[in-house]
């Protein structure tokens, strides 16, 4: 999973207890954290001098405030000049760490989510040979991140080679912006154009972003003329989305745009009681069926 920058900025502000602050925006100002991992910090810094510096200098005060932070000891990798493209290519499906359990075997299916489930197995069966793009839309907590886990899993046991790419829509601006600042524009559309797989939440977020349409668009070309699979996820279908350029609009709905709707009463109580057992619960069936008569859209909530 990424690095929120909320939480390096924490982990900067813990190691202040340890150092001033001239000697963390001397050797800290231009780190980047890449991603977090179950046992490890990935950081990229451009210069190979900082990096061995750092190594030298100031790793146990890092990982102290990661202790702090997370009270857990974690490895820190610090990547130098050349080594973010290399890194980001082997370990394209990190972000799946701790997500074992949106598979398709724990997707509960009803008749408000079938389409969706049986489209998003097709895609991770056979990728960019039936729907491309998929997109899937509907209100927060019915499954559709879920669904997009599960295919990243499936493509990954079944085609270790792909290299996976996930990202939500804010993230992407957030990335981009970055990458301006830095003058890292090229570097940033090869991380995406070179996808395999590019799976991408909550795409509504880029919609009335002009910088990050216009790289979305030629992102989107590349990947599409490359038969590399694409899948989206949103909260709405494209057409309602006001903001969002209608060039994207149309190629959004090139492959197949499938609605997810709120699960009905049996659906939501076999949901519920899927969650029981893989929790350890005994719920009674009154207490299941009052759950599911009083939660009757965000299945999160249940």
């Amino acid at each position: 999973m990424e690095f929120p920058a909320d939480l390096w900025t924490k982990v900067l502000s813990i190691m202040e207890k340890d150092m001033t602050s001239v000697t963390i925006k001397t050797w800290f100002d231009d780190i980047e954290p890449i991603a977090l991992e179950e046992t490890r910090l990935i950081l990229y810094t451009p210069s190979n001098f900082k990096r061995e510096c750092i190594i030298a200098r100031y790793l146990p005060a890092l990982q102290k405030a990661l202790y702090e932070l997370f009270s857990a000891e974690l490895e820190v990798v610090i990547l130098g000049e050349g080594e973010l493209e290399q890194t980001s290519q082997k370990s394209g499906d990190s972000f799946l760490a701790g997500t074992e359990e949106y598979t398709f075997e724990r997707f509960v299916v009803g008749s408000s989510n079938k389409f969706a489930h049986a489209a998003a197995l097709s895609v991770a069966e056979n990728p960019a040979k039936s729907y491309n793009p998929l997109f899937l839309y509907g209100e927060s907590g019915l499954g559709k991140t879920h669904l997009l886990y599960a295919i990243a899993h499936t493509i990954h046991k079944k085609f270790p080679d792909f290299r996976i790419v996930y990202i939500k829509g804010d993230a992407f601006t957030n990335e981009l912006i970055h990458a301006i600042r830095e003058g890292r524009n090229q570097e940033f559309r090869e991380k995406f154009r070179s996808a395999d797989i590019f799976l991408m939440d909550d795409v509504q977020f880029i919609a009335g972003r002009e910088s990050s349409q216009e790289e979305m668009f030629h992102t989107f070309n590349t990947l599409y003329e490359a038969k590399r699979q694409i899948v989206f996820t949103a909260d709405r279908p494209p057409k309602e989305m006001l903001r969002l350029d209608d060039r994207l609009k149309t190629r959004f709905e090139w492959g197949l745009p499938v609605d997810i709707q709120p699960p009905d009463y049996e659906t939501r109580v076999a949901i519920i009681k899927t969650k029981a057992i893989r929790r350890g619960l005994n719920l009674p069936a009154p207490v299941q069926q009052s759950i599911a008569e009083t939660i009757t859209s965000n299945v999160r909530q249940s």
